[in-house]
């Protein structure tokens, strides 16, 4: 196994983690733990994550790359899954809390075990309560979720249902007295019912990355004034970032690239996809 099994000692556990009064007794870690001067951001949602959910998980993440921080989720389908993939994507550390153990043949779900080998890859690392072998059970998912809740500044909740898991982990976060940020969703949306009610009852409503940096404790004049690019992209997509250093038309953005009509429709798609550029007002602008 290229990233073994270990067991974090409890003076290396996030000081968060530790202060809670249900704190585990034990973690295990494949990889390494982030810088501890980042903050821990916890990013989930519903398993059945819309368009919107997935666009707005990487626009918020995408957004908080040139701060110091790290995405905590779980590795679960849907927000989970997005908040893993837009930290890789702008080269943020990720930690995914596991109701399973860590070896492959355990690892919950089976479908993401490519995540998780992609986490460790990009020098993030998995973390679970549970000794090899041990499969997912009922009880293990609220234990992995107050790991989570316990050891983040921070929860954001990017979509969550009437009766989500997501909002449990919502709830562990104020006992923790732990901040808990919403973002606002369509009301006809059955994946927006909880988190509303989050807003409702007090979670602090998230419009834009610049929100979750304030509530993160950053101040906006800490910001770098020049963009981070990810290092993935193709040449077209990095092109038209670099161009994008104020909103600008369609034709604008063709003119100044000196490539092809066809290579900007691509490059456009594939940034828009990933959350790293939005369209507004018929212009083109980087998130």
């Amino acid at each position: 196994m290229r990233f073994p099994i270990g067991q974090l000692p409890f003076e290396a556990f996030p000081e968060a983690l530790r202060e809670i009064p249900d704190a585990p007794e034990r973690l295990f870690i494949r990889g390494e733990m982030p810088d501890k001067e980042r903050i821990l951001l916890c990013v989930v949602g519903s398993r059945s994550a819309t368009a919107y959910g997935r666009r707005i998980t990487h626009k918020l993440i995408s957004g908080l790359a040139q701060y110091p921080v790290a995405i905590v989720s779980g590795l679960a389908h849907g927000i989970d899954t997005e908040a893993h993939k837009a930290a890789i994507d702008v080269g943020l550390p990720t930690i995914a809390v596991l109701p399973s153990s860590l070896d492959e043949a355990s690892i919950y779900p089976a479908n993401n075990v490519i995540l998780a080998r992609t986490i460790l890859l990009k020098g993030g690392c998995l973390l679970s309560e549970n000794e090899a072998p041990f499969k997912a059970m009922l009880h293990s998912f609220a234990e992995r979720n107050r790991v989570m809740a316990g050891m983040s500044k921070a929860t954001l909740i990017i979509e969550a249902g009437e009766r989500s898991g997501t909002l449990i982990t919502a709830k562990m976060a104020l006992e923790y007295n732990s901040d808990v940020l919403a973002v606002p969703h369509e009301l006809e949306r059955p994946t927006g019912v909880g988190v509303n009610r989050l807003i409702r009852e007090g979670a602090l409503l998230v419009q834009n990355s610049a929100d979750v940096a304030r509530a993160l404790g950053f101040k906006l004049d800490d910001t770098p004034t020049q963009q981070t690019i990810p290092t993935d992209l193709t040449d077209a997509e990095t092109a038209v970032l670099r161009i994008l250093t104020e909103p600008l038309i369609h034709d604008e953005i063709l003119e100044k690239s000196g490539t092809s009509a066809r290579n900007i429709h691509v490059a456009l798609s594939s940034l828009l996809i990933r959350g790293l550029i939005i369209e507004r007002l018929g212009k083109i602008e980087r998130v």
